[in-house]
């Protein structure tokens, strides 16, 4: 079995003779280096900007779960690129059925009477030529995907023999077949060995922990059963609404407990019933000392972004978490990155670990880089230029410090686009309004520090441009990694200055990637 870590004397340095996944690979090494704009624990607040940030002073509310923005008509916004015309509020598709498919019924008869839902009852009793139509099953999506996710061993979900309720949450979530990265970790995952994973940036990474976790998981037990960690709180949101959607015929109780909301209110909702709890380590370390979080039944513990998660600001955290959980617990660890300073954890608590490495290269195929060389003064300029030439569906915007961000989220909004910002030292409650919205299609244009840079997935999201150049490779890798999500296409533009030169040359020779010069027009086709 391959080694995923390089040699000590190559770290950071991008490699030349280090060993390990990288070298597989054929590209460099990128060894990890702390982000500076993503820390899930840092707390202060920074009310909305008067100039189109919808200042909401005094509503600090704090149950994230229950959160619903108030209403607001999106046509109020001049709108970034060529069209005006505002985004469509997303809306569930019609319902739509597919071709009868043949299952076995093993699935039904593993796990004796569940707690399932009245769509899931209808299925249930339906035969088995006959329980895809009781799904709502959303319109086929017909857009060029890329051998990132398509590259299978033509396997399908019903092969797993999973739960009729967790198959039909799987197939009205859009999904249709498992990508690689669910078709390597699934089966190994339902056998209870641990995995250590490396994949893609958007290549199904959440899906493939959550559903075995919900196979495993009895709803009939009121107890904590399975835990995820994250590393920030929007990830966490993120994470809890595939769990719900996916689960949602199972009636599994999936909960969010992140630090800067409510320590009363996550304690009172652990006096309920919980069965999957997904969380940061600070936070849900609290709990579990304080006696409130019971840990001891929750056999399956998820490291999403585990790299973040093994950082010195979160390692400690972890080795005091992991002591609450049983002595024969299952650990799954995902991210698309892996640094050498996993070596020792792996060793101590991961001797068996089975580990999948899909990585044939670092960067997405679906991304077009492009770099533009500009003097710092001009950057704002060309980035208005972008707004007016690209054909933007939606766009992230990442600047390197929390107060360029709020600048820069400033100067556009004067320069008459729409425009939101987010960053780790806005109040919680803001923080989830920025991101629920701009989820929703409320505002084309988000600025961001390096807290939007792990795992968030929104589709609608296909261009992404680094206003400040990042530092290190594994930012950039995250970053570029918004857009293309699932195998789809997308653009990265870099806007690079003369302090920046060296740093575009070491990371294009980390990545084993070109990012080429910006050409005067970009081929709509690249990107949409």
């Amino acid at each position: 079995m391959s080694s995923y870590y390089g040699s000590g004397r190559d770290r950071g340095k991008g490699g030349k003779n280090s060993k390990g996944v990288y070298q597989e690979a054929g590209k460099k090494d990128i060894w990890n280096v702390a982000s500076k704009g993503g820390n899930a624990n840092n707390k202060g607040g920074s009310n909305y900007d008067e100039n189109g940030y919808n200042n909401r002073k005094g509503q600090n509310r704090r149950n994230q779960n229950n959160y619903r923005p108030d209403p607001r008509p999106v046509t109020s916004y001049p709108q970034v690129g060529v069209s005006t015309t505002p985004l469509q509020q997303k809306k569930n598709p019609d319902k739509a059925t597919t071709t009868s498919t043949t299952h076995d019924s093993a699935a039904d008869t593993h796990n004796p009477p569940r707690n399932v839902s009245a769509a899931g009852a209808a299925a249930l009793a339906a035969g088995d030529e006959e329980w895809k139509q009781h799904c709502n099953i959303p319109q086929k999506d017909i857009r060029v995907k890329t051998s990132d996710v398509m590259q299978t061993k033509g396997n399908d979900f019903e092969d797993y023999f999973l739960k009729r309720e967790l198959l039909m949450g799987i197939f009205e979530k859009g999904y249709e077949k498992p990508s690689p990265i669910q078709e390597e970790s699934i089966p190994i995952a339902l056998a209870g060995k641990s995995i250590l994973a490396r994949a893609k940036n958007g290549t199904g990474k959440t899906a493939a922990f959550v559903i075995p976790m919900l196979e495993k998981c009895n709803t009939q037990r009121g107890h904590i059963q399975g835990l995820i960690l994250v590393p920030t709180r929007e990830l966490a949101l993120q994470t809890s609404a595939v769990v719900k959607d996916l689960g949602k015929h199972m009636n599994v109780q999936c909960m969010v407990s992140t630090g800067g909301t409510s320590l009363r209110e996550d304690i009172l909702r652990l006096y309920n019933v919980v069965h999957i709890l997904v969380a940061t380590p600070g936070r849900v370390l609290d709990l579990a000392t304080k006696g409130v979080a019971d840990l001891k039944n929750s056999s399956i513990l998820v490291m999403d972004e585990a790299d973040k998660l093994l950082s010195p600001e979160f390692e400690p955290v972890l080795e005091n978490l992991l002591t609450f959980l049983p002595k024969d617990h299952q650990i799954l660890m995902y991210s698309a990155t892996f640094p050498l300073s996993i070596i020792s954890f792996k060793e101590k608590h991961l001797t068996d670990a089975h580990e999948i490495n899909l990585m044939d290269e670092l960067t997405l195929k679906g991304v077009t880089q492009y770099y533009a060389f500009v003097e710092e003064r001009q950057k704002v300029h060309c980035l208005n230029t972008l707004f007016t030439k690209l054909n933007i569906n939606q766009a992230i915007i990442f600047c390197n410090s929390v107060t360029r961000v709020e600048l820069l989220a400033k100067k556009i909004t004067e320069l008459g686009f729409s425009c939101f910002f987010i960053h780790a030292r806005m109040y919680q409650s803001h923080r989830n309004r920025v991101f629920h919205d701009f989820r929703q299609g409320a505002c084309r244009c988000l600025v961001s520090s390096d807290l939007f840079t792990r795992g968030i997935d929104i589709e609608s999201v296909n261009v992404v441009i680094n206003f400040d150049f990042p530092k290190n490779s594994e930012t950039y890798l995250h970053r570029i990694g918004r857009s293309g999500r699932f195998g789809h296409l997308g653009l990265a533009i870099n806007l690079v200055t003369y302090d920046d030169r060296f740093n575009l040359y070491r990371m294009e020779n980390e990545l084993g990637t070109e990012i080429q010069p910006i050409p005067a027009q970009i081929d709509v086709a690249l990107y949409t």
